[in-house]
């Protein structure tokens, strides 16, 4: 179902009296409440939430004007806001002169340049997750591959934007996982629970949080100043909270930023890469003919330059078409500043107002057999009609994805050498769930068996 987006419209919904139930599915089932909703209600839907009222649209349209066209009128909203309480002002969550300036100082590390100066780092850490995954095998044991994608993920953005081993901090992984459930629970009782109260998810939230600061402390303690200041993150995140009167706002400064950065940079490239993995377990077709690009352009071993990219054609195909059909952020949450009108449905002042990745990319007047898998979709050979804006898995607008470059060229490189080495299957009888937390991921992790290609 399509709304008409170019007069007047009363917004359709559940009635306000479902709130409370509608509060629980929140908690419980939020891909299946957005899903419901599109199903039920069409391309823009009024959700009652607890004490708060949803405003969901899913149409192009209205994801260019929210995004992009008026995006100026709408600041962070539900569940970002809520998650401030987890993960402080950092880049994610904080707004206005802070954000523009945290932008400002990070936006030099994924410059193009620099970007692709990072394919050797990635290729290097690739082969060492091949070698650690042989290993495995040999032991004749199961993987848990997300983890070993985390471990991965986290090795890359530490050489990358920190030039820093972070496999040095054990548990440092966990501890990500920690912060990242309590913004989720923030956002499933709207933060109505104190922080203080000791629940075991808040008691492992405050020891996660206080781990993560020691390793913060401790990266800018053993920081030298041989580094590239104008593209070291770290350098530059130093250099910005040095401006603080207060020493202890600026180191808490640096705390926010580097948990927000390398959260959301290695959380949804893990998440990303963890999806490909099981869809080419499902398509076995999908994988022949990705194993068959990786070896023609990687070749057996030797270097990897950003030049790769332009013969793995095929494999960011499947990468596109996986994040289609799983996008790393699933849901983005805005609130209006003042009062607005999205395709004909006003929007009063304040209210939160929601776009969904993952019921936009599977809306079915803009998708052909929208939950088959299908990489062939993104071949830039194929003529479309598709507007801009029904695909938007890094996002839209001045808040577009600072690290997309970086995380695209990550999720292809590392699924071509994965490729090109081994076959991974999935054990059988294992039912692949998504988990809708700050990126969609594989609830419970994805186990999977060892071959070499």
């Amino acid at each position: 179902m399509t709304a008409t987006i170019d007069r007047p419209q009363t917004i359709a919904g559940p009635p306000r009296r479902a709130l409370l139930r509608m509060l629980a599915v929140m908690s419980t089932d939020r891909l299946g409440m957005m899903t419901d909703a599109a199903r039920r209600y069409g391309d823009a839907s009024r959700l009652p939430v607890g004490h708060k009222t949803l405003y969901f649209f899913n149409h192009p349209k209205h994801v260019k004007h929210v995004l992009t066209d008026n995006g100026a009128n709408y600041r962070k909203g539900i569940g970002l806001v809520h998650a401030r309480r987890a993960l402080g002002d950092g880049l994610l969550t904080s707004e206005g002169e802070l954000w523009h300036e945290q932008r400002k100082v990070i936006q030099p590390a994924f410059r193009a340049r620099r970007v692709a100066e990072q394919a050797g780092t990635i290729a290097e850490e690739a082969d060492r997750l091949v070698a650690r995954l042989r290993d495995a095998a040999r032991a004749g044991r199961p993987v848990e591959v997300t983890d070993a994608l985390t471990e991965l993920t986290l090795g890359v953005l530490g050489r990358a934007l920190l030039n820093a081993d972070l496999s040095r901090f054990p548990g440092i992984g966990a501890s990500f996982a920690a912060v990242q459930d309590q913004a989720m629970f923030e956002l499933a009782t709207l933060s109505t629970v104190p922080t203080w109260v000791p629940l075991p998810k808040q008691r492992r939230f405050r020891r996660a949080r206080a781990h993560l600061q020691s390793v913060v402390d401790q990266l800018v303690r053993e920081h030298d100043d041989g580094g590239d200041p104008e593209n070291d993150v770290l350098s530059r995140l130093i250099a910005s909270a040095a401006k603080e009167a207060d020493p202890r706002v600026g180191r808490i400064r640096i705390r926010d930023e580097l948990v927000t950065l390398l959260l959301a940079g290695h959380e949804t490239t893990a998440s990303t890469l963890s999806w490909t993995l099981h869809m080419l377990d499902e398509h076995p077709q999908v994988w022949e003919r990705l194993h068959a690009e990786a070896t023609s352009v990687l070749g057996g071993s030797g270097p990897v330059t950003a030049d790769a990219l332009h013969g793995l054609r095929y494999t960011t195909m499947v990468i596109e078409e996986v994040m289609r059909l799983y996008p790393p952020v699933w849901l983005l949450p805005r609130a209006a500043i003042g009062p607005d009108v999205v395709g004909g449905f006003p929007v009063p002042a304040g209210a939160d107002v929601l776009v969904c990745p993952y019921t936009l990319h599977r809306h079915p007047a803009f998708w052909d057999d929208p939950e088959r898998f299908d990489p062939e979709r993104f071949d830039p050979d194929r003529p479309t009609d598709r507007p801009r804006y029904a695909y938007v898995p890094f996002g839209a607008g001045q808040r577009f994805c600072v690290g997309n470059s970086l995380g695209m060229m990550e999720a292809v490189l590392v699924t071509a050498i994965l490729a090109r080495d081994l076959r991974l299957r999935k054990i059988p009888g294992r039912t692949v769930v998504a988990e809708p937390m700050l990126s969609l991921r594989v609830r419970g992790g994805l186990s999977m068996t060892v071959q070499d290609a």
